[in-house]
């Protein structure tokens, strides 16, 4: 299959097929690198990560990730983007620099800004709406479990309109899973991109439901998946998500109420599960709870796949990488 020369902004822009491709060649490019196997996929190629967002998982694995394969890497926090100068005319810099661009920040907007003008392939790292390298680095982690996608049930737990909730139901309704958001009403998933994504069920075999009922959401699911409370940007609401979303912490009751024993446990990452970070020691004192969105046991347990899903980010966005600029 050929993707050179494609962006990478929302999965929503992808079909199955290409969904399935990205996450088997990802698969092929760990053994790879498991084996030893020095890459030179990306020799001679230049990129460049913008971020306005703070990170680890994403600028360490678009870094390794195009080490591994030869390419350079200039990772740009300070740039005039947006202050002195448009986005429009960075982006023409850039492309005339860079064969590909990363960009991690707050609105989707300016990620397709960069896509418009750059004339170079251009990779959604992370927005205000969508994360689509983190749900394929999901993707393969759910394959890696079961052997298989379609059919499997995914149940986010928490603040389901947020860029993961958004993205995990566009990767499910994709590839024919069954995805449910269980959450307060008022954190369910934009209207319109739910209809949107139902509609697209029709044709791949998926559902999407929403509901507030944990008992009932988490029943039977493949896979629990939570992210934290307070996205970047919003950490004036923190009392206020605590109160929402305590009742729907994932903890070692809602794993045993899903019926299955070998349901895993996903999180992009960073959780907040224990007092090992200043932030967890700051809600600790001012709201008295040490664990937030996943219990430390849950986190800790047989269940939890995390660190194999944060290494994922690595595999899957060098297949994103070397598809797009090498097809």
């Amino acid at each position: 299959m050929n993707l050179k020369g494609r962006h990478l902004l929302t999965l929503k822009d992808f079909t199955p097929a290409e969904i399935h491709y990205l996450v088997d060649y990802a698969a092929e490019l760990k053994l790879k690198k498991k084996s030893g196997e020095v890459g030179a996929l990306l020799k001679g190629k230049n990129i460049v990560l913008i971020f306005e967002k703070a990170s680890t998982r994403t600028r360490c694995a678009f870094e390794v990730a195009a080490f591994d394969e030869g390419a350079n890497v200039t990772f740009l926090t300070n740039s005039q983007m947006g202050k002195k100068e448009s986005i429009e005319d960075t982006a023409n810099v850039l492309g005339r620099f860079y064969d590909g661009i990363e960009f991690r920040g707050f609105k989707q907007e300016t990620v397709q800004l960069l896509a418009k003008y750059s004339g170079v392939p251009v990779w959604n790292g992370l927005t205000d709406l969508y994360h689509p390298t983190q749900v394929l680095a999901d993707m393969l982690t759910i394959q890696e479990n079961f052997g298989n996608l379609k059919g499997r049930r995914l149940v986010y737990v928490g603040d389901a309109r947020n860029n993961m909730g958004n993205s995990l139901m566009i990767g499910c309704s994709k590839l024919g899973m069954h995805f449910v958001a269980v959450a307060p009403k008022i954190l369910f998933p934009e209207e319109g991109l739910v209809e949107e994504m139902k509609t697209l069920c029709e044709t791949t075999g998926g559902s999407v439901t929403l509901t507030d009922d944990i008992k009932t959401g988490v029943k039977d699911a493949d896979v629990i998946y939570t992210d934290v409370w307070v996205s970047m940007g919003e950490e004036d609401q923190m009392a206020e998500r605590i109160k929402l979303l305590l009742p729907y912490q994932v903890n070692m009751d809602m794993i045993k109420a899903t019926g299955n024993d070998q349901v895993i446990f996903l999180h992009c990452l960073p959780a907040f599960h224990d007092l090992e970070t200043s932030v967890a020691q700051e809600v600790k004192e001012k709201f008295g709870i040490s664990e937030m969105e996943v219990t430390n046991e849950v986190f800790r347990s047989r269940h939890s796949v995390v660190f194999d899903e944060a290494e994922n980010r690595m595999h899957t966005i060098k297949a994103v990488m070397c598809a797009s600029l090498v097809g």
